[in-house]
Parts: structure tokens; C-alpha cells; sequence
């Protein structure tokens, strides 16, 4: 079985990480396991925003990847931004190995509203699903309820399942079958949904 590692990032909760070490092969058929290593962001802020540069943050992500790594998926606690966008939720490269999400704008709190440790739980699981699925090679979905679609603002993700839509899991499952077909499935081995 493919295993997803969750790096930690900054000061993020460990509880956070073991919450979804339990409920990412709930959504897609894989394994979690917590990463044995902490990433220090302050190498990828940048004072002029008061941001952290998810890119940069993904570049230093995939030195930690290990031969044999399948996935590799950074939690942080940090507000993340690309230089064309205020703020994202997280980043993952199409296909590539890793991914990160941040915790800062999932949080009740951020909005000046009460401290809801569930709904963050949903909110982090249905992110990290999203950004998994693009290192799958899955873009952004049109309906509304698939954990593919896109999300420019928190309350969108609300509306997201925590799980792929049907032409997702097709588009998944199609993948899968070209690879092997080409040969390429050992070395780039795709859950099914």
C-alpha cells in the first residue's frame, strides 16, 4: 500500500497530524504515517508580506523525499502565499511527490469567530485530500461537493465532501490503468478511490 508521511511544519499541533494519520485512508486508499522529521518555515518567510512562500516551502519538501517515498505531505501552521495570489490554503505540484497545507486560514479564530477544533479537523482533512489529489494528477473539479473543487475562500471548503466525486475517482481510476498499461505503474504506483 502507498503511504502518505506528514511532515510537521513550524509549531503545528501533533494532534493535528495523528487526527489525520486516521482519516486521509478514510478518504483515499493509502497509509499515513508521521514524517521523523520537523521543517523549520523562517527559511521561506518573507518580511514584505508577512508571508511564507508555499513554492519555496515545496521546493524544501521535496530535498526531504527519500528513495522509495510515495508521498510526502507537509502540515503547517503558517499563513501560506504564491507571489499571484493574497493567500492559499495549501500547494501541491501536478503530480509530484509532495504537498503542503496550513492550518492559519482554516481556523475559526483567524475570522474572529470561536475556536472550533471539529470543523478544523474537516476543514485540514478536506485540504490535505485536495492537495493529494493534485500530486495524482486530478485538477479542479466543477462540482461544487467533490474535494477536487477549488477553494478561494474558507467557507467553500465547508461546502466540499471530504472524498472524491464520481468523475474523479474515474479520472483516477483511468490513470492508474494507463500506467500500467505503459509500464509505469510499479514506479508511480496511484491509489483507487
Amino acid at each position: 500500500m502507498n503511504v502518505v508521511h506528514l511532515v510537521r511544519v513550524g509549531t503545528i499541533d501533533l494532534s493535528l497530524l495523528e487526527n489525520l494519520q486516521s482519516a486521509i485512508p478514510q478518504s483515499l486508499n493509502v497509509a499515513c504515517r508521521i514524517f521523523p522529521f520537523h521543517l523549520d518555515p523562517s527559511a521561506v518567510y518573507h518580511a514584505e508580506r508577512g508571508q511564507f512562500h508555499s513554492s519555496e516551502m515545496l521546493q524544501r519538501i521535496e530535498s526531504l523525499v527519500r528513495p522509495g517515498d510515495w508521498r510526502l505531505l507537509a502540515i503547517a501552521d503558517v499563513d501560506l502565499y504564491i507571489p499571484i495570489l493574497k493567500y492559499v490554503f495549501g500547494e501541491a505540484r501536478m503530480g509530484g511527490p509532495c504537498a503542503v497545507v496550513s492550518t492559519f486560514r482554516l481556523r475559526q479564530e483567524f475570522y474572529g469567530l470561536e475556536r472550533d477544533d471539529a470543523l478544523l479537523n474537516q476543514r485540514l482533512l478536506k485540504e490535505c485530500v485536495h492537495e493529494l489529489g493534485h500530486t495524482l494528477d486530478l485538477r479542479h473539479c466543477q462540482d461544487y461537493r467533490c474535494v477536487m473543487a477549488s477553494s478561494h475562500v474558507v467557507e467553500r471548503i465547508d461546502l466540499r465532501q471530504n472524498s472524491l466525486c464520481l468523475d474523479c475517482r474515474w479520472r483516477l481510476e483511468s490513470s492508474r490503468q494507463l500506467r500500467e498499461a505503459d509500464g509505469t505503474e510499479a514506479h508511480h504506483k496511484l491509489p483507487s478511490a
